[in-house]
Formats: structure tokens, C-alpha cells, sequence
């Protein structure tokens, strides 16, 4: 839906709101107008339920809105003295109807000054339930959202099973685009492993736009992103059925923000020139270089000079990525899958081996799997590039031989039409030969370059796909039994060793639950 479509509907709920308590407002001494008045009949409704009056604010904020307005039709049920159990559920199973019995039929009177308070302790848990639901969706959805590693193209940074909390106001907390789902999970709900949101989910439709979603929308942040910063972003690729089977076509399966939700670095931001050669990233022909809690890994082909070859004692004596390690390949070799510079200087003494191979590609040999799927690109993992990446209000040349780096952008992430006619191409319906950007994007790696499935699979990363920066690890297991202790409580960025700042917490926290038990027992006293 777009804004306007949106303007609308509000337009018909305040409609629907009015018509179906405008007696009620007239009884609780009111005017019978005030009910029709977007925004104000909310604030006039707040006081009529003795309720304050930033309530209408949660009215407005998807997914928390969602509970709000239950809390809020039963509220006027209890208002005007229905108590009841058989109230309360018709005011929820009606989805706010019932109050057009109350309005018409019903002969009910206003209480005023009503005890909000619970009058029994079931009352009581489920209202501390429901706001404790929305006040954490709140946090989740617009300041910080919990995020837990699930693979190792980070690894040295990020590792798997760290436990991170990842800010939304950083570059500004985006405004849900699905409004119509579960609170506090993604796309799925567990245990049930069912959809979480309401959408028409037909591949090669675009009808889910019209399944009350928002336009993109978001809350002005403080800071952009910089150059290898870590991202927490959705996968753009989360369009499709299949992520392996990626084609640059349309082919809709999920909205933006219930896409997978993925971590990178990213190594270009809009604007620049991306290349990778031999593996390493070059912006604006120079070399990037990582920040030093960062560490690069490649994998490699091991030569060992006798059959007595251990690797299980190899990955535990060396720093060997979790999750990966050293594999058996042909005629005796082995094949390190992912192991970081410092580890190899190491390893490279090891007595039994006879040689060490890097396991890159040679340049000018196509990988079909690469972006951007076109066999006039022969790029691969390794050699990658020239790329621009678009700016928002940049405009480019744009002619056959480019169109596959930026057909996606133009038609999945911009929205626009676009044909090829023999050697023209029409952007809605007119010739073009040029294109202005209307976003940022941004090029997404993992510092495990080998075994790492980012842009260089799906391509550009768009600024409206973008969730947050991944700012703490609070808690970090190595498997389900081994806790990480040195990696709890500390920062994701920062330069030299992180620091854990789990001890401190436990002290404050200690200090403050005997700080709040001495403070009670000297009031009893």
C-alpha cells in the first residue's frame, strides 16, 4: 500500500471509530464530533478510559498497535461497566465491534473516575504480560534487537554462537513495513514453525504490496555506515525460494523486513569502486585494510610428505576456524577450508607437511554461481570487478553491456519497469540511457572469503534492507555446552583485544539488588 492508500484507510477506521462510539463519548460527557476527529478522538478516548494520553501513540506504532487496540477496546467495554468475562471476549473476538452494541443497543452508563487496577490476580498477570509484550516490542523493534551468529564467514570477529544485541537507532531504527504479524520474532514462530505475518505469499506475485504493508519507511539515525563496519542487513537474495538457485530476476517470495536476516563487514559503501584481486579487496585502487580485530581467511591445499597425517590434532593445536578444518582430497592431499594468516605462518612448520597451495581462482575464469550471473562477466570468488556502487541521486550511463550489474537495482529495488528491445532499453516505458539512483547500497563480504556466501553471490546490498550495527556480545557458547567467558559483555568494535565487562556487570548488579533490599528492610524498620 502506498501512503496515500494508507491516508485512506486511516481515514475509514476513524470513520468506523466514530460511528461506533459516538454515544459512548456523548455519555462519559462529551461531544458526539470528537469521536470523528483523527488523533484528537484518541486523546478524547484516553481520558473517557482514565488512560494517558501517549497510548495513542502506541495506536500508531505497527505490531504494538496490535495489542493496543485490544487493550484499548476492552478498556471501553470496562469503562461503561462491562466487567465481565463474556465482555471481555466479545470486545476481542468482535475485534472492537462490540462496542457498536454498547453504542446502540446496550443501556450502559459512564463510569467515571474508574479503578483501572485489576480486580483479580488473573487481571492483574495478564494486564503486567501485555505491557511488559509491548513495551519489550517497542525496544526490539525500534532501539535494540538480539541476534545470534549462525555461521562462520565472520569468524575471528563474530563467532558462531555469539549472542549479539544490535542497535536500530544507529543509522535509523526502520519502521516495520509488515504490520500485520507476531510481536518479537521474524518470520517464523517457533515451536509452531509457522509464517509470523500476514502475506500472500504466490511466487511471481507483486499482490503482498497490497496485503497492508507500509512503504519504507525510517527514523533518522545519528551516524551512516562506514567502511568495515559490521552490518546486520536482510538478504536481498530472501526473494527467492531457493537463495542457491539465485537469478537477477523479479521473483517475489518474502517483504524486506522478514527476509533472512544476515552479519557481513561491509567493505564498500556507496559511491565507491569495488575489485577483488587475488582474493583481496581493492576500493578505489587501494587496498582495504580491516581493522585489526579483523582477520582475513582463505583456504588452502596441503601437500603432507608422509601418510601420518593427523588432522584433528592439526585443528587442535592451530587456530582453525570452528565449524571447518582440515578435509581429505584427492591423491593424498587435504584441503584447508578456511585458516587465517597468522595460523598458516604457524602451520607452515609443521614437520609432515611438504607443501601449501592457496585454493584461489585464476583470473578471467567464470563462476556462473557470481554475480552478476551474465556470461559476459568471467568474475569469481577471487577476481572480482570493476564495480561501481550506486549512490542515492547519482546518475550513470546505462547501455547492454552494464544492465546486468544494475538490472535488479533498477526493476527489484527500485521498483521500476524495464524492457530491452533490440539495442534500446526502456525504463518505464520510455527509452533510457541513462539512470539516477534513488538509494544508497552497499557491498556486504565475509572476512572468511572462501567460504562465505555474500554480494559476490547476490550483489548489492540496498540502504532500505538494512537492519542495525551489531554493538554488544552479551553472551557467547562454543556449542550448546561451553561458555565463551572472555567474550561475554564485550564490544563488537573497537581496536586491539576486546574486553569483557561481565565481572563488572555482576558486581553492579549484586550491588544494586543489595542496595534495593537494604533500602526496604530500613523502611520496614
Amino acid at each position: 500500500m502506498t501512503l496515500t492508500q494508507w491516508f485512506i484507510f486511516i481515514l475509514i477506521i476513524q470513520l468506523i471509530h466514530g460511528l461506533g462510539t459516538w454515544k459512548l463519548y456523548i455519555k462519559a460527557g462529551r461531544q458526539a464530533w470528537e469521536a470523528f476527529i483523527p488523533i484528537y478522538n484518541g486523546v478524547v478516548l484516553m481520558k473517557i478510559i482514565n488512560r494517558p494520553w501517549w497510548w495513542v501513540i502506541l495506536l500508531f506504532l505497527p505490531i504494538v498497535n496490535l495489542i493496543m487496540f485490544i487493550v484499548v477496546w476492552v478498556e471501553t467495554a470496562r469503562s461503561f461497566g462491562k466487567n465481565t468475562y463474556v465482555d471481555t471476549f466479545l470486545a476481542v473476538a468482535t475485534l472492537g465491534f462490540y462496542n457498536y452494541y454498547l453504542n446502540y443497543v446496550a443501556d450502559v452508563e459512564y463510569i467515571e473516575n474508574r479503578n483501572i487496577h485489576p480486580k483479580s490476580g488473573s487481571g492483574e498477570w495478564t494486564s503486567s504480560i501485555l505491557f511488559a509484550i509491548v513495551a519489550a516490542t517497542i525496544v526490539h523493534t525500534y532501539f535494540i534487537q538480539p541476534f545470534t551468529i549462525p555461521s562462520s564467514s565472520l569468524e575471528k570477529s563474530l563467532l558462531v554462537g555469539d549472542f549479539l544485541f544490535v542497535s536500530k537507532f544507529h543509522y535509523g531504527a526502520r519502521i516495520p513495513m509488515t504490520t500485520v504479524g507476531a510481536p518479537m520474532v521474524h518470520d517464523t514462530i517457533p515451536v509452531l514453525k509457522s509464517k509470523s505475518y500476514l502475506f500472500d505469499d504466490h511466487i511471481g506475485s507483486n499482490s503482498w504490496k497490497n496485503k497492508l504493508q507500509l512503504p519504507y519507511l525510517r527514523i533518522p539515525g545519528f551516524e551512516k555506515i562506514d567502511r568495515n563496519e559490521i552490518v546486520v542487513f536482510n538478504q536481498p537474495a530472501d526473494t527467492l525460494l531457493d537463495m542457491n538457485d539465485f537469478h537477477p530476476d523479479r521473483n517475489y517470495y518474502k517483504p524486506i523486513d522478514k527476509k533472512t536476516n544476515l552479519v557481513k563487514r561491509c567493505v564498500a559503501v556507496a559511491g565507491d569502486s569495488l575489485e577483488v584481486r587475488d582474493g583481496f579487496v581493492y576500493i578505489n585502487n587501494k587496498k582495504n585494510e580491516l581493522p585489526d580485530r579483523a582477520h582475513l581467511q582463505f583456504s588452502y591445499l596441503v601437500q603432507p610428505k608422509t601418510n601420518q597425517f593427523n588432522p584433528k590434532q592439526i585443528k587442535d593445536r592451530y587456530d582453525i576456524t570452528d565449524g571447518f578444518g582440515i578435509m581429505p582430497n584427492s591423491n593424498n592431499t587435504y584441503y584447508f577450508s578456511a585458516i587465517s594468516d597468522e595460523a598458516l605462518a604457524k602451520f607452515k612448520n609443521h614437520p609432515n607437511v611438504a607443501s601449501i597451495t592457496p585454493n584461489k581462482k585464476e583470473k578471467g575464469v567464470r563462476d556462473p554461481n557470481i554475480f552478476p550471473h551474465d556470461p559476459n562477466y568471467n568474475w569469481n570468488v577471487d577476481f572480482f570487478g570493476p564495480l561501481y556502487i550506486p549512490e542515492e541521486g547519482k546518475t550513470i550511463a546505462i547501455n547492454l553491456d552494464v544492465l546486468p550489474l544494475y538490472k535488479r537495482v533498477i526493476t527489484e529495488y527500485e521498483g521500476n519497469s524495464l524492457q530491452v528491445k533490440g539495442n534500446q532499453i526502456l525504463i518505464n516505458g520510455e527509452v533510457a540511457n541513462t539512470y539516477t539512483f534513488k538509494q544508497n547500497y552497499y557491498w556486504m563480504m565475509g572476512d572468511n572469503r572462501h567460504n562465505s556466501i555474500d554480494a559476490r553471490a547476490w550483489g548489492f546490498v540496498p540502504f532500505d534492507h538494512v537492519v542495525g550495527k551489531p554493538v554488544f556480545i552479551w553472551m557467547s557458547w562454543d556449542g550448546l555446552k561451553n561458555p565463551r567467558w572472555d567474550r561475554f559483555f564485550t564490544t563488537v568494535s573497537g581496536s586491539g583485544k576486546a574486553t569483557s565487562y561481565f565481572i563488572p556487570f555482576l558486581v553492579l548488579l549484586f550491588g544494586w539488588i543489595g542496595y534495593n533490599k537494604w533500602r526496604k528492610r530500613k523502611k520496614n524498620s
